[in-house]
């Protein structure tokens, strides 16, 4: 039996859509040890993140990313919000533990990607 993976998404654009898809699908393609769980979303508007929420199934929302991070029941943060805000977000997540899913391109430019690499490495 799989054992839970409580996922926080930042953005609900094109690629929030279809992380969500993938995290209700994944199961049916492989056997694996763990099964997301789609814990909490996040996005600035209250009304629209609740709506992506009601659509694609998500349990909560937060309409402050720190929030999301720093919240005990999310296991992985999942970043798909837009790229300039990819830097920030991710190493706040390293720091905080959390493992961490980033949509492409990582970063703005080569050095932001080695620091947020190396803040991953670091926090193990």
């Amino acid at each position: 039996m799989s054992k839970p993976l409580n996922i926080g998404l930042i953005g609900y654009g094109f690629m929030g859509r279809a992380h969500s898809n993938a995290y209700r699908k994944v199961n049916n393609f492989f056997e694996l040890d763990y099964h997301p769980v789609m814990k909490a979303c996040c996005a600035r508007s209250a009304d629209k993140i609740q709506a992506f929420a009601d659509n694609w199934g998500w349990e909560g929302i937060e309409t402050d990313w720190h929030k999301l991070i720093d919240r005990a029941d999310i296991d992985a943060i999942d970043i798909c919000c837009p790229n300039n805000l990819h830097y920030e977000i991710a190493l706040a997540a390293a720091k905080a533990g959390k493992i961490i899913l980033c949509e492409k391109p990582l970063a703005m430019n080569a050095a932001e990607g080695l620091e947020m690499t190396e803040a991953v490495e670091q926090a193990g």
